[in-house]
């Protein structure tokens, strides 16, 4: 095999696929990627066995063939190479030579035959979205998935598709996103799937800002194909829990408080969180919040800013990074808080189809 190809093309797939492979795996395959190459270019290919992530790039190629080479060696390597033209030439013995400028390299590989088999798809539901509306809702909620393991139905971000939406959950338990999108499903095309931790972040990695994305769904599979990449990943299986009996009722009480503003000071405050209780106090009144945290060995903080509210005094404890997560990943000016009483969840709202809940702590007096 033997193929020409441009620095900056080739580190930006390598970087894309290289993020699936596994430090510590036992399987040595599992540190390579898969690199074959035919005459409309390369393609590269990493894998974890349960996700798998696939990059077509251009590239001149002189010989086909295919070879594994270490992942994360490769992608080193090419990074610090001198010139923007890249010669690699891969011999029967899975070594290549790579070549740019006056450096040379010689890179000992695996035989693509050892590479696990890429998922295929027998029946399968397939439709396309703008990728766009995708990333959003993913981004929107998929700092909400648990990391408790032994809950691992919640290890994922629950896609529901059928009557004419698409839903996005996650939830730890503590606390709840969900984005509902205007979506027409081809008839007989509704699903809903739990889609793992390690495929949302590898997927959200190679969205960009326009184009549509294909998505193909089996019973146990699930893949993504944008932008010449395709992500494959198994499912989780198990039902997910019944998250709509979470969300508080009709609110008492609507306080509306810029995003930024919140955010800020939220972030300044926390700085004197004690670990152990890691929260803080929301004080609402008369169209101010008062935001503070107290901890007898590290010392106080309070900030206060204008709001808009007009009920009674309401004093609520909130985790500060719970309070901080879904700040951080919206885009809107405004947010809405929405509250029953000191007791209850509190609610994230804006102007679009977007919820988070959150659990309140227990107020020291």
């Amino acid at each position: 095999m033997r193929f020409q190809i441009d620095k900056d093309v080739f580190q930006d797939a390598l970087n894309q696929v290289q993020h699936v492979v596994s430090t510590r795996t036992t399987l040595p395959i599992l540190s390579n990627v898969l690199i074959e190459a035919d005459e409309l270019g390369l393609q590269l290919s990493t894998t974890d066995l349960d996700v798998t992530v696939t990059k077509r790039v251009p590239a001149k190629v002189g010989e086909t063939g295919s070879t594994t080479l270490p992942a994360r060696r490769l992608a080193s390597i090419v990074r610090e190479l001198p010139t923007s033209e890249i010669d690699i030439e891969v011999n029967a013995d899975n070594a290549a030579t790579v070549r740019s400028g006056p450096s040379f390299f010689k890179i000992l590989g695996l035989p693509s035959s050892e590479f696990p088999v890429i998922g295929e798809f027998g029946e399968a539901k397939v439709f396309t979205i703008d990728q766009r509306l995708l990333r959003d809702a993913l981004r929107k909620t998929s700092y909400a998935i648990s990391t408790d393991e032994t809950r691992y139905v919640l290890n994922g971000v629950n896609c529901i598709m059928g009557e004419g939406m698409l839903t996005l959950v996650a939830t730890d338990g503590r606390r709840l996103a969900m984005v509902e999108q205007d979506l027409e499903f081809p008839a007989g095309q509704e699903s809903g799937v739990i889609i793992p931790t390690k495929a949302v972040n590898e997927l959200q990695r190679l969205f960009e800002n326009s184009g549509e994305l294909k998505v193909a769904i089996s019973d146990s599979q699930a893949s993504f194909e944008l932008n010449g990449s395709l992500l494959i990943t198994k499912l989780i299986e198990g039902n997910y829990p019944n998250f709509r009996q979470v969300i508080p009722g009709q609110a008492n009480y609507r306080v509306t408080v810029e995003r930024e503003v919140l955010h800020s000071a939220v972030k300044r405050v926390s700085l004197l969180v004690n670990e152990k209780t890691n929260s803080i106090k929301f004080a609402f009144e008369d169209n101010r919040l008062a935001i503070s945290a107290n901890s007898p060995e590290i010392g106080e903080a309070e900030e206060i800013i204008d709001v808009r509210y007009d009920g009674p005094r309401i004093v609520v404890a909130f985790n500060p990074e719970f309070v901080m997560a879904p700040l951080r990943n919206l885009d809107q000016d405004e947010i809405f808080i929405d509250l029953i009483d000191e007791s209850s969840p509190g609610v994230i709202k804006i102007d679009e189809p977007f919820l988070y809940v959150i659990m309140p702590m227990r107020v020291a007096n």
